[in-house]
This record gives C-alpha cells, structure tokens and sequence, in this order.
C-alpha cells in the first residue's frame, strides 16, 4: 500500500511517500524553490517523491493533507467573535484568504492534483488528519517503542496547542490537549519577535543566545505572563499578546511590562536582549519538565516521543532525558510542519487501514536521508556544465584529501548521498570543519555562513566516542538533544574571563573542542551511527585516526536565508558565493582557487534574511 502524505499553506509544506509503512522519500518544497519556509503546495516534492519510486499519483492509494481547514476556521472564527471589535483589522487580512482558497482545501488539492493525474479518485482516495494527531503519528510510528506518551507541543494546529497520546504498537490515543490560544509554542514565538527575530524560524536564535544572558525576567514572565500549575498545565494572560486579535505577537502591556518596545530587526543585541532569550528558555525548560513529569507519573510509561516545532528546543530536550522520568525519549527530526505530512500518512496506514507494525531498534527514520540523490555520472554533468573543475577520486583518497583540508583549518562543502529531512544537516548536505580550531566557529560564522556571530555549531561524534567526549549515554543521531563536554575536556576559565558579560563571552576558548562548545559549556550532539551513514562515520573515524578526536564541526551547506542545499548546482554556487575552500560531491573534490575566478558571484541579495 502506498500512501503520500502533504502539507502546505502554512509554513514549510513537504510531501511523503511511505510504501507498506515503510518511508521510501520525503523532502521540503524549500530544497526545490530555494524559498525558505516555503508554503505553497509542494509540487517539486511530490513530484520527487513519486519518481524516487518510479510511480505517478495512478499508483497512490490514499493522498493525506495534514490537517482539517474547517476546524481551523472555526477557531478563526471563534477567535475573532471572542476579542471582537478589537480584532477586525486582523480579521479583515485574514478572512479575504480563508474565503478564496484555505475553507475549500478539498477544492483546492483535488485542482493541484488533477496536474499529476485527472482521473484520480479524490472522492475516496484524498483523506485529511487533524494536525496534531499527525504529529503525534511522526513521533511514535517511526520510533523503536512499542509503547511511549507521545507529546506534541507547538504553535497551534487546529485548536490543540499541546496535546498528549499514547501510543501502543499499531495504536494511538489522544488523552489531553490545551487549547488555543494558551500555547508553549506562541509564547516563544513572541519573545522571537520581541528580541527582533522572525517568527517561526528564527526561535532556534533564541535558543542560542539564551546562555550568555541570565534568566532575569523569568519571574516576571511566571507573574504575569503565564499561569503555571504543578502539573504542567498553562494559561496565557492575553492582554499581553496581539497575535489573537492583531498582526504582531505582542502588545503595549507587554513592552511596559519588559521595559522598552521590541528590537527591531538587525539592531544591535544588548545584553537585556540576551536575558529575556535566557528568561523565555528558562520558563519553556520549566513548564516541558512539569508535563513530563507528570505524563511519566500518571502513565507509568518508560519512553517518551516528542513532536511539534517545540521538539526543536534541543537544549530542552537536553534536560529531559537527564531528568530521567522517562529512561528513553525519541524525537522526530522533522518535528515541524514539514513532519506533519509523515505523520498524516502513517496514521492513515495504522489507524484507518489497521496495518500491522514493524519496529526498528534504531527507528524508522533511515537516517532521515530521504531526500534526493545523485549518481556520480550526474554530479560531474551537472558541474561540467556550469564550468567548475573538478577532479574525480577513490573513496579512500576522498576522505583523506577531507581530513587534510579539515586538519589544515579549511572550511569543507560536504555533499553525499541523500538529502536530510527536517531542519538539521546530518552529513549529506553539511559544512564541516575542524572543532580544535578556536577561531572557526568566528569565520564560518561570518565568512561562511554570514550570519550572527553569537550562533553556535554542533559536533558530529562517533556514537562509540560520545561518552568520552559529552555528557551523554544515549544516542543523538538528529543533533536534538543538547550535553555538555565532560569536565576533562573542559577548560579552566581565568577570573577575568569568567566577569565577562554577553556576546564578550564568545571568543573565550571553553574546552579541547572551542569550536563547538557553545559559552556554557553545552553542545548540540550529533551521534554518527556507521550503519545510517558509512561514509561520514568513515570520515569521522579517518580524522580521529589522524588527530586523536573523534569530532567534526557539522553545520548546514547554506547561507543565511537559504535553504539547505539540494542539487551539486545549489552547491557549487554555495561555494563560489562563500569562503568555502574546499568541496567534495560525491567523489569529485573541488578546491576554490582552481575555478573561474569570474563565477564567483555574491548571491545573499537573493534570499530573505532569516
């Protein structure tokens, strides 16, 4: 049985294909459009997808949209009539859209359908999920549980905001949901755009820059903001938002209540801006602790699935799995939207059709490579054809010319095999370089990925080497949870380095790794299994052989504002538009000073900053 799964029109749409439970491709429409977030109905993923199988949408059984656009307008709805009149000027934005496309979805999808195929059968065949019950199937279906409370927190879906399941072999129950418009996801959402960040993608900004302030308004936030209760349970104070009944997340009362309007955008940070990131984490970490708590008491499970654009807070994460109310805790790696598409066709494969499931010890995520390929004969048409010189090698050279790049302090383009789905650059489309190094996070920062300098990097470890190198048993193959470096491989700060305040802190070497050990000694681990990716685990072994660590700096092939790289073509021109030095796809190496020096070209101006 083959079921495709979608979402769109919101923010990162995706297509899935899975194949008798069996995830055969997914990807982002993002990769293809080279526009981030990409809402629109994601054609060039479905597209991939059906053609990785060598199928059309004539051999699909069930077509699934991750959520239902009806009980989204009636929260809508329902809103606008409960702050009325306050919200008409909202209201009338919004419902002008809701008119024409997003209440007639149906509508809408059979339309863009019909291009694949005109005579396919929408009347049975085209079925949709509500939005967190397809979260909740990400997380659990592919998970290596057999049984796990399933938490999914995020912005909002339909109503739910928060929601718990429980899952058990082919089965998932929903038990407990809060509701709209009190939600964990809208709150971090607002202080991202109170500290001069975008909303739904630069909350992962916030996560970075929380650990060089201290968490000052954190009682403030508890005060006034949010209504915590033992439990984990919530309420949000509206009269401090605007995202019910206006077009920002935050009001008057809120800017009185932190002391100054919200930053604007590329303004410079403060170290007030550093606390309230440091205040908003705290509170987040405060109230996921609560509910997993609590979920581990009441349920007396043993494992943990965690779903939802809040699963991204790896630094949250982090503090779950130390807790140790739940002894495993899986988390999807495409924990957002782009998620919502998996999680709508593996619940239609087990919960409408009853299907029987296979439980992968690892999980069922293959890695998260799902994302499309390129063979070797490819790769070099593609870059003969854009002028790049190139030259072709065995594997084993491959990795060492790698290691000798990295050793000698280059900054490496790493493009292999398929694409990553989700948010995280796992190794197939990732830019590495050496961890040892104390000035390398400063100049991929800015010389590579030209963004802001506070943003940390993550480690790619040997998973047999993590243990010796962070303080963490359990795998991270998704770079989702974050640890510390162990205490032997940490520096001693000297008095005066530790009465830094702020962004001073960050070129203060803080362990044998400094490139990857963010100023309060935490990392976000990646795990490299050899048995979802051989070759960066040959990489990483080769290089600890070489240099006695185990570790690479892993962050994502783009620039800042750009999608993840999906094609050698998005890549090359990464490199020539960067100070990428050397770039290997496939096995063909490129080195920048070998190319056309009249390709290089500044392309930033095409993208929206982030």
């Amino acid at each position: 049985m083959r079921i495709l799964g979608v979402s769109a029109f919101y923010h990162d749409s995706a297509a899935v294909l899975i194949a008798d439970g069996s995830i055969m491709a997914a990807a982002q429409e993002e990769r293809f459009t080279r526009k981030k977030h990409d809402a629109n109905f994601p054609e060039n993923a479905i597209r991939y997808c059906l053609s990785n199988s060598g199928i059309s949408l004539h051999d699909i059984d069930f077509v699934v949209f991750y959520d239902k656009p009806f009980l989204k307008f009636e929260r809508l709805l329902e809103t606008y009539v409960a702050f009325a009149p306050k919200g008409f000027s909202s209201f009338k934005v919004a419902i002008p859209l809701w008119l024409k496309e997003k209440l007639f979805q149906k509508t809408l999808l059979r339309k863009k359908f019909a291009e694949f195929d005109e005579n396919f059968d929408w009347q049975n065949r085209l079925l949709f999920t509500e939005h967190h019950q397809s979260h909740a199937a990400s997380a659990f279906f592919p998970s290596p549980f057999k049984k796990a409370v399933v938490l999914t927190m995020d912005g909002v879906g339909e109503w739910a905001t928060t929601s718990v399941a429980l899952g058990n072999d082919n089965c998932l129950d929903m038990i407990k949901e809060i509701h709209f418009p009190h939600s964990l996801g809208l709150l971090y959402s607002a202080f991202t755009y109170y500290t001069g960040f975008k909303v739904n993608s630069g909350e992962y900004k916030v996560m970075g820059l929380a650990p060089y302030g201290e968490p000052k308004y954190k009682d403030l936030i508890l005060e006034n903001l949010v209504d915590l209760k033992e439990d984990g349970s919530f309420r949000l104070n509206q009269s401090y938002f605007d995202y019910c009944s206006g077009l920002r997340m935050t009001n008057a009362n809120f800017d009185s209540l932190f002391g100054g309007p919200p930053r604007k955008p590329e303004e410079s940070l403060t170290q007030r801006h550093m606390d309230l990131a440091a205040s908003v984490q705290a509170v987040t970490e405060q109230v996921v602790l609560k509910l997993t708590r609590t979920l581990a008491h009441e349920t007396g499970y043993k494992n943990l699935c965690l779903a939802g654009g809040v699963a991204l807070n790896c630094v949250a994460n982090g503090k779950v799995l130390r807790d140790r109310s739940f002894e495993n805790i899986w988390v999807q790696p495409s924990a957002g939207d782009a998620g919502g598409a998996l999680g709508a066709a593996l619940a239609v494969y087990y919960l409408f059709q009853k299907r029987s499931r296979v439980i992968n010890k690892l999980d069922s995520m293959n890695g998260a490579y799902l994302g499309p390929e390129f063979s070797q004969a490819e790769i070099e048409a593609r870059l003969t054809a854009i002028g790049a010189k190139f030259k072709t090698v065995s594997e084993n050279s491959l990795i060492e010319s790698t290691v000798t790049a990295l050793e000698r302090g280059k900054a490496v383009g790493w493009f292999q095999g398929r694409m990553e789905f989700g948010p995280r650059a796992l190794g197939a489309r990732s830019i590495l370089g050496d961890p040892r190094s104390p000035s390398m996070q400063k100049t991929l920062n800015l010389r590579v990925k030209f963004r802001e300098s506070f943003r940390p990097f993550a480690p790619s470890v040997l998973r047999e080497d993590a243990a010796q190198w962070f303080e963490l048993e359990a795998d991270s193959p998704y770079m989702l949870i974050v640890a510390d470096v162990i205490k032997q491989r940490q520096r001693k700060m000297t008095n005066t380095e530790k009465s830094l305040f702020g962004i001073d802190k960050l070129n203060v070497p803080r362990s044998e790794i400094p490139s990857v050990t963010h100023v309060d000694y935490s990392a976000r681990v990646q795990t490299v299994n050899s048995k979802t990716n051989p070759l960066y685990h040959a990489l990483l072994t080769r290089f600890k052989e070489r240099t006695g660590c185990p570790v690479i700096v892993n962050t994502s092939f783009n620039i800042r504002g750009e999608p993840i790289v999906c094609t050698p073509d998005d890549a090359f021109r990464c490199f020539m538009g960067s100070d990428i030095e050397v770039l290997i796809i496939g096995n063909a190496i490129l080195t920048k000073d070998d190319q056309n020096q009249n390709l290089k070209k500044d392309y930033r101006g095409n993208f929206e900053l982030d």
